[in-house]
């Protein structure tokens, strides 16, 4: 099992990505999205994870935990609302999950039912462990672009961070205004990178804990036979 020292972890990103501060939020966010990934994928390939961080960085604008699209999908189709529930289906979580088709099918790929059902209830993919298994589950089943997954861009042949975009998104070329003439493709690469420098830094195997239970052995013995046992002696009789 590998686990992550936090405190290496956030050394590293604080400096590296961070300009030397962290607020709470972003620490709670990471952790919690560390500890999804350590419960439920260990043993899958790092930079797997070092992907979800980058995504999570640029869609959440740096904050770490699920949020609301900014402007609330205002001017886009997907910012209609739905005659049948009355929610508009703009961006929300770490994935920036947009359209009232693929909340649905996310509901369905979890299991989600009741209060949890993301088309009914759309504000439950601001949920922190929701979001966090809608970015790590749908970024390895490609849900969003189909085609397109984390296996297509991270294998043992291929190293991609910078077309690996397509998962979430076919923006990469795009050069926001902001980003000092940088594309969204490279910009994600670059956060994933210094994330997975991070990973590398923090990680830590660990061996499986020992089984504490008594050890039971069953043994067919003629009678009259003496046996001795941690120096004490049984007659069968």
């Amino acid at each position: 099992m590998t686990i992550y020292d936090r405190t290496l972890f956030f050394d590293a990103v604080r400096s590296s990505l961070f300009s030397g501060r962290l607020t709470q939020q972003q620490v709670d966010g990471m952790n919690f999205k560390l500890d999804v990934w350590q419960a439920h994928h260990d043993g899958k390939d790092r930079r797997w994870l070092a992907y979800g961080l980058a995504t999570s960085m640029h869609e959440t604008a740096s904050t770490m935990w699920p949020v609301e699209e900014y402007g609330k999908g205002s001017g886009q189709p997907y910012g209609k609302v739905n005659a049948e529930t009355g929610f508009a289906y703009f961006g929300r979580g770490d994935v920036q999950l947009t359209w009232d088709y693929n909340y649905k099918n996310a509901t369905m790929r979890l299991s989600l039912s009741g209060d949890n059902d993301l088309y009914w209830h759309p504000d439950k993919a601001l949920d922190a462990k929701i979001s966090a298994d809608v970015m790590f589950l749908g970024m390895q089943q490609g849900w969003f672009r189909p085609g397109n997954n984390l296996d297509t861009y991270f294998s043992s042949s291929v190293d991609d961070a910078y077309n690996a975009r397509e998962i979430i998104n076919g923006d990469k070329k795009i050069v926001p205004s902001w980003s000092n003439g940088v594309s969204i493709g490279n910009l994600i690469k670059g956060y994933h990178g210094k994330f997975l420098s991070a990973l590398n830094t923090s990680a830590m195997e660990t061996p499986p804990a020992p089984i504490d239970e008594d050890l039971v052995i069953t043994m067919e013995i003629p009678d009259g036979i003496r046996v001795i046992i941690n120096g004490q002696t049984f007659m069968v009789t």
